[in-house]
């Protein structure tokens, strides 16, 4: 059974920093694109960014140049560094993860497996 757990959301002040954690277990996830989401009451799950398993990454353009999605294969974790917060990035995040060679999927739909979510909350 696949499981994906989020932690290390909280509260920070605008201009701060939080680092967000997904563990995976169930499976291997070689050959598998995982990616940060994050929703807000009323809106739909918004891609934040992506990691394949090579390592590269992609990212939403609000968060490019802020935001650092990073993995550990042989712990089976990935990472997201999030720098210079701003209140509208305020959401729930979540990791997913889906089997793909090398395209990013950024449309919330096209992921099989989901964590339960973080809150991040940015103060002004």
């Amino acid at each position: 059974q696949v499981q994906l757990v989020e932690s290390g959301g909280g509260l920070v002040q605008a201009g701060g920093s939080l680092r967000l954690s997904c563990a995976a277990s169930g499976r291997t996830f070689i050959s598998y694109v995982m990616a940060w989401f994050r929703q807000v009451p009323g809106k739909e799950r918004e891609f934040v960014g992506a990691i394949r398993w090579s390592g590269s990454t992609y990212y939403a353009d609000s968060v490019k140049g802020r935001f650092a999605v990073s993995r550990d294969n042989a712990k089976n974790t990935i990472y997201l560094e999030m720098n210079s917060l701003k209140p509208e990035d305020t959401a729930v995040y979540y990791c997913a993860a889906e089997r793909s060679v090398g395209y990013v999927y950024t449309t919330f739909s096209r992921y099989s497996y989901w964590g339960q979510g973080t809150q991040v909350t940015v103060a002004s």
